[in-house]
């Protein structure tokens, strides 16, 4: 089967979409299919082999500038192709990282709108190459802000297009509310086009449904899955205090912050008094204050020195993090759609204690390699995660169990078979385009 996958760049961080598009596009290709990645707004940053073909649609810079103005609306598309350099879509990204998601409202809503809105030139380039060099059998667009792109892709390919659910609702949320009020009637307007969704989680499809207002018939849930390869490399024993560790990016929605206020709880009693903590995963400037304050924190309770961020820019790197843990915990304060890093950690041997909401009490079903916090309680944390660190064998059965279920269940090879069961019914059936 020939499928395109339309992703969004992340404007140069680490985004678990991405790097779950990638792998995906990975497995698909060995699987014998030809599946395509296409990035938008700037290129992706993975850990893994970047699968993401040589073309890139909806660049960062023309996207933003004909939002702006009519000029580059009418601009001839050499100056677009100039603008689409990706090393000046990389410069471009380390700017826009620093940007609020309130400000890109009025974008976001343009593109939504798709051929109505400012990008239309942009959405003529893409379905131009699809149609004359892909031709695929079915489309695939990564999140529902790109759902904008259904209409036109449905009516001039002819082809099913799929829309996958993994977290759009986070930057939504950040929008003012009236202009989130647009967004999500648009994202229903585009529905009528889309064939089918495809959601990382049950309860994330569960809760998706009606926030998008779709019918929850339409939404396939393909739980997320890795690649193995280089995870759960055979080490000597750890050696030295115990530690519990965080890998996610440094943000409030991921619940940084409640880990450290955990941490100062657990540090007060004397059976734990040597845990140390260690952090990794991406800061962005937009973070660094919360990121001190959370610092502050430490400072505060004479536990800096206890706390290490380890910078982790490659595979390998974060590998040697989690060997470096015994306990792992992302305590979010959002309902995440896929928790990527409790599959690694579990990869690496390493349990966890996760929030009872999101896809983790779904992750935890499946796999029992860890415990489960009462959601925003860092004394419930600080006591889920003394239960593991003062129990040898515990944290042993439950990483052993963690290991052998990823291996079992939340393999890249699964996710993209379970991805193709989805899309060969639809390709089976004619299109309808209203």
């Amino acid at each position: 089967m020939k499928i395109a996958f339309i992703t969004a760049g992340a404007a140069g961080m680490f985004c678990g979409s991405c790097m779950r598009d990638n792998t995906l596009v990975a497995a698909l290709q060995e699987l014998g299919h030809d599946a395509i990645l296409v990035p938008t707004y700037t290129p992706i940053r993975t850990d893994e082999v970047d699968v993401s073909g040589g073309r890139l649609f909806y660049g960062g810079i023309n996207v933003y500038l004909q939002d702006k103005s009519w000029l580059f609306r009418k601009a001839p598309r050499v100056v677009d192709w100039l603008l689409n350099r990706r090393w000046l879509l990389r410069w471009a990204s380390r700017q826009a990282v620093t940007t609020d998601y309130a400000d890109f409202a009025d974008l976001t809503l343009s593109m939504l709108r798709g051929g109505d809105g400012r990008q239309a030139k942009e959405l003529g380039k893409l379905i131009e190459w699809l149609a004359a060099d892909v031709k695929p059998d079915v489309v695939v667009l990564t999140n529902t802000l790109l759902s904008g792109l259904v209409p036109s892709l449905a009516f001039c390919l002819d082809v099913p297009v799929f829309v996958t659910l993994q977290g759009d609702d986070i930057f939504l949320n950040a929008l003012p509310a009236h202009a989130r009020t647009l967004c999500l009637d648009q994202i229903r307007a585009n529905d009528k086009n889309v064939t089918g969704y495809l959601s990382t989680s049950s309860r994330y499809a569960d809760a998706m449904a009606p926030y998008f207002g779709i019918d929850r018939a339409k939404i396939d849930t393909v739980p997320p899955g890795l690649q193995l390869r280089g995870h759960g490399v055979a080490t000597m024993p750890r050696s030295g205090p115990p530690a519990v560790g965080y890998f996610a990016r440094i943000c409030p929605e991921k619940g940084f912050h409640n880990l450290i206020d955990a941490f100062v709880r657990l540090r007060q009693d004397p059976a734990l008094a040597e845990v140390k903590l260690r952090a990794s995963g991406w800061l962005g400037e937009q973070h660094r204050g919360f990121y001190d304050q959370q610092l502050a924190k430490l400072t505060a309770a004479n536990l800096l020195g206890d706390f290490e961020y380890v910078d982790s820019p490659d595979h390998a790197s974060k590998v040697r993090f989690f060997q470096s843990i015994d306990v792992m915990t992302v305590p979010t304060d959002y309902h995440e759609p896929k928790g990527l890093y409790v599959l690694e950690a579990w990869a690496n041997g390493v349990p966890v204690v996760q929030p009872a909401h999101g896809s983790f009490p779904e992750l935890l079903d499946r796999v029992a390699g860890g415990l489960l916090a009462k959601s925003g309680d860092p004394a419930d944390l600080a006591a889920k995660l003394k239960a593991l660190l003062t129990d040898a064998e515990l944290r042993a059965t439950l990483g052993r169990q963690g290991r052998e279920g990823v291996a079992e269940h939340f393999t890249a090879i699964r996710m993209a078979e379970n991805t193709i069961r989805v899309l060969e019914k639809a390709v089976a059936r004619p299109v309808a385009v209203s």
